[in-house]
Formats: structure tokens, C-alpha cells, sequence
């Protein structure tokens, strides 16, 4: 199962970065930043997955040696990464908006070309 989610993530990934690379329009470019973001976020989750694990929190008595939980540090390092995530797509979609304003399209080879 395990194996299942890095083979997801890396195509959420790869395809995140085809977007990017291959697609003129500026709001496919932000769409495939958020497809890689989520994939990131993804691998982050799998690599931080133990089977078998239990939530870090015990009182004193329970804590021994036997105990075996997952590590919570990934967990936040994905929270803080969907917020990240969330605050640049909303930034790059503004940032499109205003482009959209100023140049009248979306094609990124045309506004290259205009250089206004």
C-alpha cells in the first residue's frame, strides 16, 4: 500500500511539472504548481507513515520501551506546506488576474511577444 502512494506521488508530481513546462495558458501553469504541491505533500505523508504506529501522545505511565508511534514531524511540515501551498495559489492566480488586466490574454508566448 505503502509503494501504491510514492508511485501516486511522484505521478501527481511529474505530471504537476508537465503542466508547467508544457502548457501556454497561465492558469494550466498554476494548476499543475498546485498538482505538484499536492504530490509533494503526498510523498511527505508516505514518507512519515509506519504501519502499525500510534499517535505520540502518552502520559508517563504509558511511555516503554514497546511503545512505537508514528513521527509527528512530517505531519507538520504538510500543514505548513498546504498553507504555503494555498497562500502562492492564491498569489499566482492574483498575479494572473493582473496580467490578464494588462496585456488582454493568457498565452505566455503572446505576452512575451508583446513586452509591454
Amino acid at each position: 500500500m505503502i509503494t501504491f502512494n510514492y508511485m501516486v506521488s511522484f505521478f501527481l508530481i511529474v505530471l504537476g511539472l508537465y503542466c508547467i513546462i508544457t502548457k501556454y495558458n497561465l492558469i494550466k501553469t498554476v494548476i499543475g504548481m498546485s498538482v505538484m504541491d499536492y504530490g509533494v505533500n503526498l510523498l511527505i505523508i508516505s514518507i512519515g507513515f509506519h504501519p502499525g504506529g500510534t499517535a505520540p501522545i502518552f502520559t508517563p505511565g504509558e511511555l516503554n520501551a514497546a511503545s512505537y508511534f508514528v513521527d509527528p514531524i512530517p505531519q507538520a511540515l504538510t500543514l505548513t506546506s498546504i498553507v504555503i501551498g494555498a497562500c502562492v495559489t492564491a498569489m499566482s492566480l492574483a498575479l494572473v488576474i493582473r496580467i490578464e488586466e494588462s496585456y488582454g490574454t493568457l498565452d505566455t508566448r503572446e505576452i512575451r511577444r508583446l513586452r509591454g
